[in-house]
């Protein structure tokens, strides 16, 4: 199969987007885990108030932007990289390891998260929500570092495609 320079080209666009859009989230989530989650987790339920929309730092939407943007640009990576079987496979299982991870996130994380921000009103905190956020935070670091160890995975496709230049 005959792979034209623009088809390669586009290739290496959208791999590369979604490689740089990766580790603009991991950026995004190390910061998250080491400055906010501890912050916000630290006495609640007073610092659950730090979670809620317009008094807090919500980044609701800042994450619905990136995962969606990231989401986009890692589907158009697979379409564009199709004919390069090696470079597909490979996204295509990263792909599968990170939609795991994505609903892990909308299943565990972010429902605790939202009953974390409803508590910011009550006044004491029960020892079963107090082990919830230790178990949150204890699984966030598992979740961001299979995050980091995705975009990492995909270098070597980035590799890759490159060397088909020649």
């Amino acid at each position: 199969m005959e792979l034209t320079a623009t088809y390669i080209t586009r290739a290496e666009i959208w791999l590369c987007l979604t490689t740089l859009l990766y580790f603009l989230m991991n950026g995004a989530q190390i910061f998250e885990t080491l400055i906010f989650v501890p912050k916000w987790a630290s006495s609640p339920p007073d610092t659950f108030k730090l979670l809620q929309d317009g008094q807090g730092a919500s980044l609701k939407f800042f994450w619905i932007i990136l995962h969606s943007l990231h989401e986009i640009a890692f589907i158009l990576a697979i379409i564009f990289c199709w004919k390069i079987d090696p470079v597909r496979n490979w996204l295509l299982a990263l792909f599968l390891v990170h939609a795991a991870v994505r609903v892990w996130t909308l299943t565990f994380f972010a429902p605790n998260i939202i009953q974390f921000q409803n508590l910011a009103a009550t006044s004491s905190l029960s020892e079963e929500i107090a082990a919830r956020i230790s178990l949150w935070k204890n699984l966030n670091y598992i979740r961001v570092a299979i995050y980091i160890a995705l975009s990492i995975g995909i270098i070597p496709l980035c590799i890759k495609i490159f060397s088909y230049r020649q």
